[in-house]
This record gives structure tokens, C-alpha cells and sequence, in this order.
């Protein structure tokens, strides 16, 4: 009969255990017990056209420091739902007798006693999911570091790419001065000109030599920087390659709507709002109780007194087996309310915050998108009109300039045309990168992929 008692007791132990085990994750949404898919940054770097940046930006994402700190960060934050769903550490109790109590079957010697918390029902469940939650916030938060990166990286070699072009107009802008500086003082010392024409060229010519000593010292600045995010502290200026310059038609609407499905900001914001919600519903069970079981083994001696030794009792010398439960008793409901209250008021607060981060992506993506489309419009008109017309002014000014109709004011102020309408192409060209690549982050994808994207008839 004692043994049956005994197993009825270990089978209803273990039914226990068995009830407040947390789960397996299979009732978890899919994309918190699944792993990270690919990344969105490396992504759109494999469809930029340049192969130069491209392994530039591949050193970014696996080098840079700061990312992988974030990674390891993202690591960590995945180790939290093991701790989140384990039962709290059994505890194992050993108490020795100094003076033995008596007892009618004999003196008890020792007691050896295993106890275990019991968090109530579901509560482990909740508290893995919390965790499950918070890793997918921080694995979204690196994939938006990784677009960030990226997207600073492709602003400074975009940059630098322009220094590199400045210095070539720069360079060929010296060299038709030098030139014309040469004729001047070939007609002055013949008597055809004037001294003050040759000065004019000559200080053109020195204000041209500072110029290039600043972008020389900007050139250098940038690329230090860029080698610092691909975790390259030592390296030679960058040649960054003449990026080429797609011809996107964009649609702001389509943009806004594949940004708030794609962008990693986002998926942290309802991975905050569910793990809000699961908080809260932790902060309700919080009115129930946990449990506490145990098991104790006493060991008994056989009695060795008078009485005992001439007429033994039942049981003398038995070992004592005691089976323990306990609850708590939640009773403090002011505390309990407050709780609650806290998390729903922390609940709104997430909602709210995705709220707000939906309408600062429509705004960026629709600015974004009227930029791109403005800076590609200059382009245009810089390279049809401009730059033809300025090439066409400074002809025109080397043949009044030799024939001697036009002096030497004149023919600089058509070589400024000529610096300024190169200088402005160059500078539309990287304002149009620039935001083509800040729009691509603000989507959160490339812009060659998505379906909604069509390049433009030339």
C-alpha cells in the first residue's frame, strides 16, 4: 500500500512539472523561431554596378568593429530564451541531529530534502516569449546598422569620387590657363599685349594651385574616414571609380509601401509591440500563485532503550519519507495593479512610437524620392545645355583672345564657365548617388530589384 501511495505521488510530481514546462516555441509566430534571413544591406550591395565599391562595402559589413559588437550583441540576446523558460535552480537540503529527536519508532538521525519553485502556470511560456521578442528587436536593429553603415560608406566614396573628379576639371583648367599664360607673355614681350593681362593669368593659375591643395586635403580626410569604417586604419587615398549613374523612374507611393513592409526599423517596432503584449499579459499573471514542491528522506534508528528493545513497536527503525507543497499567496493586489497598469501604459507607448516611425519613412522616402528625381533633372540639363554652351563661349573666346578683340578678362571669365558647368555636372551627379543611396536604405532595399521599379527609356 505504501509503495502504491509512494508512485501515485511521483506520477502526479511529474504530470506537474509537465504543466508549467514552458513550451517548445511551436506556438510562437513563425519569424521569432526561425532564423534571421539574409541581409538586406549585403543585398543591395550585391546589385550595385560598381565591382570597386562593391568589395569596399563588402570589407564594411564584415569588418567595421561597431557591427560586429552589434552582432555579438544579437548573439547574446538569443541566448536569453534558454535562461527565460528554464525552472529556477531545485534546492537540496541536508540537516544532521545534534540531540536526536525521539520519536515512538526511534531517534531520527538524518534528513536529506529536495525542494523546487514552481512558477505558475504559463508563466515560463510568457517569459521565453519575452525574450524571443527582444532578440528579434536586436537582430533588427543590426540589419538598420548595417543599412546605416553602408549607406555612409557609399556617401564618402561617392565623395571622394567627386574630390577625384574635381581635381581632374581643376587639373584642365590649370593646364588651358598655363597655356594662355604662355601666349600672353609671348604677345606682351612682342609688344602685342599688355603686362597686366599676364598677371591676371598668373594669379588665376595660383588660385587654381590652392584649390587643388584643398581637394587634395579632402580627398585624403574622406578616405581616412572610410577606411576607419572597413576597420583600415592605415591605407593609400582611395582612386574611387566613376560611378555610373542609373536612370530610375521612381514612384513615391510604391516606395512608401515596400519601405513599411521592408524596412528592419519596423520589424523592430512590432517585435517591441508584441513583447509589450506579452509583458502585459505576464503583468496579469502575476495575480496568480507559483508552487513550491519538495521530497524529504529522514533516516530513523532502531530503539536501543528499555521499553524498545523489550517490546519493539510497529514500523521501529522505519525511514520517514515526506512529500511538501506550497503556494504564494498573491495578496498585495495595489502592487499587482500597478504592475498591469505599467505594462499596458508601455504597450501604448510602443504603438505610439511605431506610429511616428511610419510616418517619418513615408516622409523621408517621399523628400527621397523628389530629390533624386530633381538632382537627375539637372543633370540632364547640365549636360545638354550648360556645358555645351560653355565649351561653345570659351572657343569663341580663344579666337577673340588670339585675333586680340578680347582681352584677357574676357577669356577667364569664359574658362570660369567652362570650370563652373564641369564643377556642376560632377556635383549633380554625386547629389543624385548620394540620394539614390540614402533612398535605397530608406526602402530598405535595392532599387534595381524591386518589382515596382522600371528603368527609363534613354
Amino acid at each position: 500500500m505504501f509503495l502504491r501511495q509512494e508512485c501515485l505521488l511521483w506520477v502526479a510530481l511529474v504530470a506537474l512539472l509537465a504543466a508549467v514546462a514552458p513550451s517548445d516555441g511551436s506556438d510562437l509566430p513563425q519569424d521569432l523561431t526561425a532564423s534571421a534571413g539574409g541581409s538586406i544591406a549585403a543585398r543591395i550591395v550585391e546589385n550595385l554596378d560598381a565591382q570597386a565599391l562593391r568589395e569596399i562595402l563588402e570589407e564594411v559589413l564584415s569588418r567595421n568593429p561597431g557591427l560586429a559588437a552589434a552582432e555579438a550583441r544579437a548573439r547574446a540576446a538569443g541566448l536569453r530564451a534558454p535562461q527565460a523558460r528554464a525552472l529556477p535552480d531545485p534546492v537540496v537540503n541536508l540537516a544532521a541531529f545534534a540531540a536526536s529527536p525521539e520519536t515512538r519508532t526511534g531517534p531520527q538521525r538524518l534528513s536529506v530534502g529536495f525542494s523546487q519553485q514552481l512558477p505558475g502556470l504559463g508563466k515560463l511560456a510568457l517569459r521565453e516569449q519575452v525574450a524571443l521578442h527582444g532578440a528579434a528587436v536586436v537582430r533588427s536593429e543590426v540589419e538598420a546598422q548595417r543599412l546605416k553603415l553602408i549607406t555612409e560608406a557609399r556617401h564618402l566614396y561617392y565623395e571622394i569620387g567627386l574630390q577625384v573628379r574635381l581635381r581632374e576639371i581643376s587639373e584642365r583648367s590649370r593646364a588651358h590657363l598655363v597655356h594662355h599664360e604662355e601666349v600672353s607673355r609671348s604677345r606682351y614681350s612682342s609688344g602685342g599685349g599688355s603686362a597686366q593681362d599676364v598677371v591676371k593669368l598668373q594669379a588665376e593659375i595660383t588660385r587654381v594651385d590652392v584649390d587643388l591643395l584643398d581637394i587634395e586635403a579632402r580627398w585624403v580626410s574622406l578616405t581616412a574616414r572610410l577606411n576607419l569604417l572597413r576597420n583600415q586604419t592605415k591605407g593609400d587615398p582611395l582612386q574611387a571609380e566613376r560611378s555610373p549613374t542609373p536612370d530610375f523612374v521612381l514612384n513615391a507611393q510604391a516606395l512608401r509601401k515596400i519601405a513599411l513592409r521592408l524596412r528592419p526599423e519596423l520589424t523592430a517596432a512590432d517585435a517591441r509591440i508584441a513583447r509589450a503584449r506579452v509583458l502585459t499579459r505576464l503583468a496579469e499573471k502575476g495575480r496568480r500563485p507559483n508552487f513550491k514542491i519538495g521530497l524529504s528522506y529522514t533516516f530513523v534508528d532502531p530503539r536501543d532503550d528499555a521499553p524498545g528493545r523489550l517490546l519493539p513497536p510497529e514500523g521501529n527503525g522505519d525511514d520517514i519519507i515526506e512529500f511538501q507543497g506550497g503556494i504564494t499567496l498573491p495578496v498585495w493586489r495595489k502592487s499587482l495593479t500597478a504592475g498591469v497598469e505599467e505594462a499596458i501604459e508601455h504597450q501604448n507607448a510602443t504603438e505610439e512610437a511605431k506610429r511616428h516611425l511610419v510616418n517619418e519613412i513615408e516622409a523621408a522616402v517621399g523628400d527621397l524620392t523628389q530629390g533624386a528625381s530633381l538632382a537627375r533633372r539637372q543633370i540632364r540639363l547640365v549636360e545638354d545645355l550648360l556645358i555645351v554652351q560653355a565649351e561653345e563661349a570659351l572657343d569663341s573666346a580663344r579666337a577673340g583672345y588670339i585675333v586680340g578683340t578680347l582681352n584677357a578678362l574676357d577669356l577667364l571669365h569664359a574658362v570660369h564657365m567652362v570650370f563652373e558647368a564641369h564643377t556642376a555636372m560632377a556635383r549633380a551627379e554625386f547629389d543624385y548617388l548620394v540620394a539614390l543611396a540614402q533612398l535605397e536604405a530608406a526602402v530598405g532595399g535595392s532599387l534595381s530589384t524591386i518589382t515596382t521599379r522600371e528603368r527609363a527609356e534613354p
